[in-house]
């Protein structure tokens, strides 16, 4: 994982609002441990796991993270146009 910096012993105690996220980590991928949801389950606020430019490279963390627990992979940049999201 050369690309991806990996935050799982120094901000795991730290939650992070969304917006904070978005703000710290500008247009990048991120993978967010704990996420709390509002109502409409979009994520508000977690633990920053780790963050790449790269979206292979969080998925490939996240695959490797201990079970069972709650993640969400966060993008914090404006997707181009005509990208499909598929969940």
């Amino acid at each position: 994982m050369s690309g991806a910096v990996d935050y799982f012993r120094t901000m795991t105690e730290h939650q992070m609002s969304v917006q904070e996220i978005e703000d710290q980590f500008e247009s990048e991928w991120v993978l967010v441990e704990n996420p709390q949801t509002d109502e409409a389950l979009e994520v508000t606020r977690g633990h920053v796991v780790c963050h790449s430019k790269d979206r292979e490279e969080i998925y490939r963390r996240a695959i490797a993270l201990p079970k069972p627990k709650d993640y969400a992979v966060l993008f914090t940049g404006k997707m181009p146009p005509n990208t499909a999201i598929v969940l």
